[in-house]
């Protein structure tokens, strides 16, 4: 048994698909915690790229965490290898972008 049609024309279901897309794109913004931009788009939205800001640092202070437990957690046999190395360069540059980040909020 076919369904009865919702729309009565093509228009008015695209109109309709319009709408729920833009009311689910209001709720994905409300879901991230962050202020909504001004109305205005010449307007800086500061408040908004500060929490954006703060919530960077914060995972990437997780991140720095979790790698230096990983490391923490290797053999000597790798603490000594090329790896270690490598891993150790890329960890040095983690840690000196979140000062970047940390001196960025600071003057904000």
């Amino acid at each position: 048994m076919a369904q009865p049609r919702k729309y009565a024309t093509a228009a008015e279901r695209q109109s309709a698909c319009r709408e729920r897309r833009k009311q689910h794109e209001v709720l994905r913004l409300s879901a991230t915690g962050l202020p909504a931009l001004p109305r205005v788009a010449t307007m800086p939205g500061w408040g908004r790229w500060r929490k954006a800001m703060t919530e960077i640092e914060a995972l990437m202070t997780v991140v720095e965490v979790e790698m230096q437990t990983y490391q923490a957690e290797r053999s000597e046999r790798w603490q000594e290898s090329e790896r270690a190395d490598e891993f150790q360069e890329k960890l040095d540059a983690l840690q000196t972008t979140l000062e970047q980040v940390a001196e960025c909020l600071a003057v904000w």
